[in-house]
């Protein structure tokens, strides 16, 4: 099966580059259709390609397979160098996806990371593994209405329907009366997701075992899946246990397309934005060290201009007394604002968004300081905390402050977390 690796913010065109990428006219023009039907938002259409964006994950267009990896610097590097370095930042993407909780961590263990894998695979495998639990367990069953010509009166007969219908088959009575089955929304939204499954899973095993979960799966009549059916969601204690396929089965209905003209170039797409993703990274890391004197919170919000509201990525609130923090006082506990941006710049020069937006939560959270966190790169330096000059009574600073993605052999940074509190204080 075609497999192209290309890192954020490449270009990919129908002429061969020269690590031996391109696209056929057909799957360029299937790009071209996905983007336009989301808003040009994962890429720019260039003359005969595309140039990535910032978006990184997987998209499958027919047979062919694109996965798109993240990237923390600007180096380049040959052909030779080139397996290597997608090999170690198709790690780091996956173990940021386990942390942040997109992805089950015990998925990406390094055991599975030696495999020649992606992550529709590590998706669709965990959607099998998670229906499996459930129709072992017994998938749940519910009571629904159901309207129709029956032979026998049960439940409340539909007068105007009837004579419509039975003014001459009188033996006949049509009803609205419950049925208590398997054919209910949320194993509809199953169903839904495993057939598009059978569609574009590759995998020999994994297709045998999707053909097994279909055979046994409840006889129910598919219908189609909106992204308004999601809404219509309400998950309680009996049906908890579906979150997780849920969730997936959410991602492949949703990002599926469907090649009605050509029959073989189906394409299903799994995209997560690398602001988003490094901003919650951040967080679940800090999260892990909180403890009674330190706090972190993530996208706190305030009204800001009528109903529109600001959150910042990150909150961290610390105890300065020596005291148990639950006595101290509320004027004991400063905060601090993070806000996480993936993109290189220039040391020490932020832009002018940027900035306001950092003048703006300090004001709104009463923060004294604040910091920018960009990824390191280069011999990038953190500025000192930098002075707004009018505003808030007291101090009202920021800085820039960069932190290293990767650690000296190459994995993902586990120590982020302490190098970012030495940041928090300091000049």
């Amino acid at each position: 099966m075609p497999y192209i690796q290309v890192f954020e913010h490449d270009r990919l065109t129908t002429n061969e580059d020269d690590f031996g990428r391109k696209l056929t006219p057909i799957q360029f023009e299937k790009l071209c259709q996905f983007n336009d039907k989301n808003d040009n938002l994962y890429f720019t259409v260039i003359r005969n390609g595309i140039k990535f964006a910032q978006y990184v994950g997987v998209i499958q267009i027919g047979n062919l397979t694109i996965e798109i990896l993240p990237k923390a610097d600007k180096e380049t590097f040959t052909k030779s160098e080139f397996k290597f370095e997608a090999k170690k930042w198709q790690k780091v993407l996956m173990k940021m996806l386990a942390i942040s909780g997109e992805l089950e961590l015990e998925t990406v263990s390094d055991a599975s990371l030696k495999k020649r894998t992606n992550l529709l695979d590590l998706y669709f495998n965990i959607y099998l593994n998670e229906i499996d639990k459930l129709m072992r367990k017994g998938l749940v069953k519910k009571y629904r209405h159901i309207s129709s010509n029956v032979k026998s009166l049960k439940g409340r007969l539909n007068f105007a329907k009837n004579i419509q219908q039975n003014l001459i088959h009188q033996e006949r009575f049509f009803t609205t009366h419950q049925q208590y089955d398997h054919a209910h929304l949320l194993n509809q939204i199953l169903l839904k997701g495993l057939l598009i499954l059978d569609i574009v899973a590759t995998d020999s095993f994994m297709r045998d075992n999707i053909k097994k979960l279909l055979f046994f799966f409840p006889d129910m009549q598919e219908i189609p899946i909106t992204r308004e059916a999601f809404g219509q969601i309400r998950l309680t204690r009996k049906t908890s246990d579906y979150t997780k396929a849920i969730n997936i089965a959410k991602m492949l209905i949703l990002n599926y397309a469907p090649d009605i003209t050509k029959g073989d170039e189906n394409m299903l797409a799994l995209l997560f934005d690398m602001n988003k993703l490094w901003e919650k990274y951040i967080y679940k890391k800090l999260k892990s060290k909180e403890n009674e004197a330190f706090k972190v919170s993530y996208q706190d919000n305030d009204l800001f201009w009528e109903n529109k509201r600001i959150y910042p990525d990150i909150v961290i609130k610390r105890c300065n007394e020596t005291m148990m923090p639950d006595d101290a006082p509320p004027e004991a506990w400063e905060t601090t604002i993070i806000d996480t941006k993936w993109k290189l710049i220039e040391a020490n020069k932020p832009s002018d968004d940027d900035l306001k937006q950092m003048y703006v939560y300090n004001m709104y959270w009463n923060s004294p300081k604040s910091i920018l966190l960009y990824p390191q790169y280069g011999h990038a330096v953190d500025s000192d905390f930098g002075k707004f000059h009018k505003g808030k009574n007291g101090l009202n600073h920021c800085k820039i402050a960069f932190v290293h993605v990767l650690d000296e052999s190459g994995k993902l940074n586990g120590e982020i977390a302490s190098q970012i509190f030495l940041k928090l204080d300091g000049n």
